[in-house]
């Protein structure tokens, strides 16, 4: 099955050319509404906006083994790490986007690493420097509890709502120091969530793409 790029709909004024496209990551533990996020924000932002699906979502949904040993969790990281990398690299090369918008960065997958932190930098031939400087921004929708109305709809989802909030807090702990990092709670009414996290989305977009705005909260 042939997958095409998935661009923001709404048309846009901008002539510029986009030689230099910034990336802005969207991340959180499961079931944080990254999903309906994005297809919200898809329609709302301009078409020189790239939305980066998911890594983990393109594997695993692809038929990657989800395996629960040590090995097989490295294994996956590393091959959601360089899909992730290579995506990035695309919209780079092909300068036809002002900004990508990353449904998760290349950091996450410390959240899901069994072993140190150095290791992970270590094997991919990276640090915890090169990493932020990829990112303009990193937006952390935190993941409900499950009185807040964490669920199980999505088949790739499986994380107990106790292992959703160690995750959670895991990826609070690998992002938490890059220069514009922003986090989104959640709310008992989603709505609300999904208002500021498009809102914090819309204002790190260039300058150039903000001439057809959806004004949000109105």
């Amino acid at each position: 099955m042939q997958s095409t790029p998935q661009n923001c709909e709404r048309p846009c004024l901008c002539k510029e050319k986009h030689i230099t496209p910034q990336f802005v990551v969207l991340t959180g533990g499961p079931g944080a509404g990254k999903t309906a996020v994005l297809e919200f924000v898809r329609k709302a932002l301009c078409e020189h906006i790239a939305i980066l699906p998911e890594a983990a979502s393109i594997l695993f949904g692809g038929g990657f083994w989800r395996l629960d040993s040590r090995s097989g969790k490295m294994a996956a990281q590393r091959a959601i790490y360089h899909v992730q990398e290579e995506m990035q690299r695309l919209v780079l090369e092909e300068r036809k986007w002002s900004m990508g918008l990353c449904d998760r960065g290349t950091l996450d997958g410390l959240a899901y690493w069994p072993e140190a932190n150095s290791e992970f930098y270590d094997v991919l031939n990276t640090n915890l420097e090169m990493e932020f400087k990829k990112y303009k921004a990193v937006i952390h929708l935190r993941s409900p509890t499950l009185e807040k109305g964490y669920n199980y709809q999505n088949p790739i989802r499986v994380e107990s709502a106790e292992l959703a909030a160690k995750i959670d807090e895991n990826i609070h702990e690998i992002w938490k120091n890059h220069s514009n990092y922003f986090v989104i709670e959640s709310t008992d009414d989603f709505t609300a969530k999904l208002q500021l996290a498009t809102k914090c989305i819309q204002s790190l977009i260039p300058e150039c793409c903000k001439n057809n705005l959806i004004e949000i909260g109105r």
